[in-house]
């Protein structure tokens, strides 16, 4: 599986950045659009809701995961899904949580 999780952490983070690419090669560099245009209908309103309900939980879990030794450490996760998104961030620490399980026992 630690395949699997790797290769959707990889595409998590191209197909992302293909969008927010195309975003500023017409807008420039504009925060307060792109927040407005993540909120401009009601589907793109409930799509986003749902994205950053489902990272405010990633965020917990990972952080209460901390108590376990064998995890990994959440920073790096919590800035991947900060800068690239939960489409990179949750692969990414299922990834590193395998390696890490593989490497205790």
């Amino acid at each position: 599986m630690k395949g699997v999780y790797l290769f959707f952490a990889i595409i998590g983070a191209i197909i992302p950045y293909i969008f927010y690419f195309q975003f500023v090669q017409v807008e420039g560099i504009n925060f307060s659009l792109f927040i407005m245009q993540l909120f401009e209908n009601k589907a793109g309103s409930g799509f986003t809701a749902d994205v950053l309900l489902a990272t405010v939980v990633f965020w917990f879990f990972i952080f209460q995961s901390t108590k376990k030794p064998e995890a990994p450490k959440p920073l790096i996760f919590f800035i991947l899904s900060c800068t690239i998104g939960l489409s990179c961030a949750l692969p990414a620490y299922l990834y590193a949580n395998e390696k890490q399980s593989s490497k205790a026992t």
